[in-house]
């Protein structure tokens, strides 16, 4: 489906029970500035949490719709990502808001968590410190999310890797690049342990 936001239509995929209300959860997904949501991380989370009973929405992000790479203005980003998700939420009634994405993805979901009324985060590949301005953090990103976040980086991701105390837990898998492609079953497997309080399943 197609949603009109201020910063232009944004794209979701939308997978769900036959009654909405059934879900264990409603979980948002989107991706990275120069990616979509077929990364090898997202579609391995996206399996554990339609396995666990969840619903998954899928969400191409105007400016990545449009063929941008820059998401532009953060408040800009965070208005559209905000108007998605009251949009497609909605039919769900009072089911569980989660809300995953990676890098910059994972910035916005941070950033609107508690405006979208998300129970919490997942944070791919949080895009700690720009490898060009390596002073710059974002660990405020992360502090100030106001829910529980549960970060997964790689120990090689020239973004650099959140410290614990940023987090509510953080992940960090051997071996993995800014991609977390070497071994996306590793992110589905902490997805799956998390999402699974919502399905009784943990």
């Amino acid at each position: 489906m197609e949603i009109v936001t201020p910063a232009g239509p944004a794209e979701v995929a939308l997978d769900h029970p036959p009654d909405r209300e059934d879900a264990a959860f409603l979980l948002f997904l989107t991706h990275g500035s120069n990616g979509g949501v077929d990364a090898p991380d997202l579609l391995a989370v996206r399996e554990e949490a339609l396995r666990l009973g969840g619903a998954v929405a899928g969400v191409t992000q105007p400016y990545r719709l449009a063929g941008r790479r820059s998401p532009g203005a953060a408040d800009g980003q965070d208005e559209a990502w905000l108007r998605v998700v009251a949009q497609v939420r909605e039919p769900f009634g009072d089911v569980p808001l989660i809300q995953c994405g990676r890098s910059n993805g994972a910035r916005v979901a941070c950033r609107t968590a508690l405006k979208a009324g998300a129970r919490g985060v997942l944070a791919l590949a949080f895009p700690l410190r720009p490898p060009w301005n390596p002073a710059k953090t974002r660990e405020g990103e992360l502090r100030g999310a106001g829910v529980e976040v549960v970060v997964v980086n790689g120990d090689r991701d020239p973004f650099g890797v959140p410290d614990p105390a940023d987090a509510t837990c953080v992940h960090v898998a051997t071996g993995e690049r800014h991609d977390l492609a070497r071994n996306p079953s590793r992110v589905g497997a902490v997805a799956a342990e998390w999402l699974g309080r919502w399905s009784g399943q943990s």
